[in-house]
């Protein structure tokens, strides 16, 4: 039985190196918005031994996803692993100041998204031998001019957090991992100013990350 790994967000950082380090072993389907940088990563899980599916589409649409999930029963039957890396990273601003369009777009991806995909998602790793999903904690709740980001971050891994305790003994299993602070395009957005270079890269943080979770 082929493995199956849909990593949501997968055009870059930390998606994208999971899609890579997963490679040898599993057949990525590999959904962002991005086509260039989706057709980057084929050619890097091709050099890397494996195969993918690129999926050019939004997490966060529901319809579209819907049809993913089901061509992917369709044709595998299962998914042996979700990775969601998926995020929206509002501009900090202060919580008066917080635009309406920014709040609108992170809690639609950060939170709604992933409310919506856990019942999508379920069914197809429950039909695997041992289904797991992976969900990436960022905790940044509370502190200052992080409102927006914080609190739809926070909804997502409560989400999470709720899943895993609700399917612990039937499965799948549900794994939350905090990240070492990584160059990331997202991180950069928050931290602008920061030396790069003393970060995590993301492929020492995919292969920490894959050890830590057994994968």
């Amino acid at each position: 039985m082929t493995k199956i790994a849909l990593i949501t967000g997968a055009s870059r950082g930390l998606g994208a190196a999971l899609a890579v380090a997963l490679a040898p072993t599993h057949h990525i389907i590999a959904v962002a918005r991005t086509v260039g940088a989706l057709e980057d990563l084929d050619d890097r899980v091709k050099a890397a031994g494996g195969q993918a599916t690129l999926a050019p589409m939004d997490a966060g649409d529901p319809a579209a996803m819907a049809h993913l999930c089901r061509s992917t029963y369709d044709r595998w039957g299962h998914v042996d692993l979700w990775a969601h890396t998926a995020i929206h990273a509002a501009p900090l601003a202060p919580t008066g100041h917080i635009d309406a369009k920014d709040w609108a777009k992170s809690v639609a991806l950060n939170a709604t998204a992933t409310a919506t995909l856990i019942p999508m998602l379920e069914p197809l790793l429950n039909a695997a031998p041992a289904g797991r999903a992976v969900f990436f904690d960022d905790p940044r709740a509370g502190q200052p001019f992080f409102g927006a980001y914080g609190a739809s971050k926070a909804a997502q891994i409560a989400l999470a957090r709720s899943w895993a305790a609700e399917t612990r003994r039937t499965g799948p299993r549900i794994d939350i991992v905090t990240p070492p602070p990584m160059p990331t395009a997202t991180r950069a957005r928050f931290f602008p100013g920061e030396d790069r270079a003393a970060l995590t890269p993301c492929a020492d943080a995919a292969t920490r990350l894959m050890a830590e979770l057994s994968l």
